[in-house]
């Protein structure tokens, strides 16, 4: 048996005030604060105070808010749409709303939800978008998380795509059909080409794939992103990998991307693991530049979902170029990658005025040879090295740069799964770091961050490096 629906109080209403008076009675914070949420109304504001505060006066006039320096009456009321009591004193406050009531006038009373006909919602401002969350006055500071947690999901060029949508409504009810091919359009219109091109404040080219979209009957044309998932805690995400998360029709994503990163997508979004995880290779590069081209010629939004930034070691280069090679559109979001998540489990400045003043990202690998590579040199200069995927060659690594003349007693920080609550931390010297060979206990992504500015690391939850440690041999 189904539970009854609990039912609303305060029934919800978007009500008009373009060009028409709104009274607040008041000359305080609680009065300005009301006055501050109605100028992001149309609505005539005036504020009713014999003796207003010295912000309130400065406020009203760089606003251009008419003040009505004198002791309230409930003439003042006369013609206005609304009426907020936010005296701040009682007596005050209860005849301001008595008066309201009494001229059928709708009346908000601060903090008094006994006296009020509507309460203020906390509001989400995408004009002409909005979106208001209210409590019924019993919960103001949940309101305000509520809308803060919107405001993170609706990006600021909310407004302009919606206004842009409003010169098409004609066109589109004259050229396309009701039902479905309508809904596919404005569907599209909203979280594709136009909406793209509007968040990147190029109207023109809106305009164009508006144009475009009509001639196509709303058929969507595909588009991939290369996102990148940070280095694994899923509220390091950015708030645009988020958005695209929830539009994707496809998401493609990596080994190292955890599940409750692709979860924040689409629920019914199709989900597909493209491996390329050290000795897991689940799809060759190939396979994966084939397989999200042909996604996106199916007019799908494919999220590429990686590991870290798709720009750092994230082979995104041959990704985009397969992209450009087939004409589909695509963008680049970045991500928080590995190094940084590092450091900052440390604790740890990656640049330190007069350590460091230069950070060197590397895998290591240009290790196998015998010449040394440009950012060992670096690294000799002084430089921070972070050494992405660093265990296994954590003994190569070490011997090339002591050999090359960096102090065995070198800082060394080592991180494994970066940002997670369940990370190892380990420090020493570069001396040490041969041990991380050994430790086949740690399976997840290591990042090792090697250089003097390591030395000002917060080491109070790592592990020593040196209780594991082998004999290191630079021969």
């Amino acid at each position: 048996m189904s539970r009854p629906a609990v039912k609303l109080n305060a029934f919800p209403i978007f009500m008009r005030v373009e060009n028409r008076p709104v009274i607040v009675v008041g000359g305080g914070e609680e009065a300005l604060a009301k006055a501050r949420l109605l100028t992001q109304s149309s609505a005539e504001l005036a504020i009713v105070a014999d003796n207003p505060t010295e912000s309130l006066a400065e406020w009203a006039a760089e606003n251009g808010v008419h003040v009505v320096r004198e002791a309230y009456d409930a003439a003042h009321l006369a013609g206005a749409a609304l009426v907020f009591a936010a005296s701040g004193e009682e007596a005050l406050d209860r005849l301001a709303a008595a008066d309201a009531r009494a001229a059928g006038i709708p009346v908000n009373a601060v903090d008094r939800p006994e006296l009020c006909d509507f309460f203020t919602p906390a509001l989400v401002n995408r004009a002409p978008v909005a979106v208001a969350i209210g409590t019924e006055g019993a919960g103001p500071v949940l309101a305000q998380m509520i809308r803060a947690r919107i405001e993170q999901l609706l990006p600021l060029s909310l407004g302009r795509l919606a206004r842009l949508a409003v010169s098409y409504r004609g066109i589109v009810e004259r050229v396309l059909s009701k039902g479905a091919v309508r809904r596919r359009f404005w569907k599209e219109f909203f979280a594709g080409a136009p909406a793209r091109a509007i968040e990147a404040g190029d109207e023109e080219r809106a305009a164009r794939a508006a144009a475009d979209l009509i001639r196509r009957q709303g058929l969507a044309s595909g588009h991939v992103a290369l996102v990148g998932a940070g280095p694994g805690a899923e509220d390091l995400l950015t708030l645009r990998a988020q958005r695209l998360l929830m539009e994707a029709d496809t998401i493609v994503y990596d080994a190292l991307v955890p599940e409750a990163v692709v979860a924040m997508g689409r629920r019914d979004a199709e989900r597909i693991a493209a491996g390329k995880r050290k000795g897991c290779h689940s799809k060759s590069q190939a396979e994966i530049n084939t397989l999200i081209v042909s996604l996106a010629r199916q007019g799908k939004r494919v999220v590429r979902l990686k590991s870290g930034d798709p720009l750092i070691f994230g082979r995104a280069g041959e990704e985009m170029q397969a992209l450009r090679d087939a004409g589909i559109s695509h963008e680049v979001v970045p991500g928080v990658t590995a190094a940084f998540a590092a450091a900052a489990n440390f604790a740890l400045p990656l640049t330190l005025r007069g350590v460091a003043s230069s950070i060197v990202f590397t895998t290591g690998h240009d290790l196998k040879g015998n010449a040394l590579p440009d950012w060992a040199k670096l690294a000799i200069g002084g430089a921070t090295v972070a050494v992405y995927m660093g265990r296994s060659i954590a003994a190569e690594v070490a011997r090339h740069l002591i050999r090359a003349g960096l102090s065995p007693d070198t800082a060394v920080a080592v991180v494994e799964n970066a940002s997670l609550g369940h990370r190892a931390m380990f420090h020493g010297t570069l001396a040490d770091l041969p041990s991380l060979q050994e430790r086949a206990e740690l399976t997840g992504p290591v990042m090792t961050i090697i250089g003097d500015a390591v030395a000002g690391a917060d080491f109070s939850r790592s592990e020593p490096l040196a209780a594991h440690q082998p004999v290191l041999s630079v021969a």
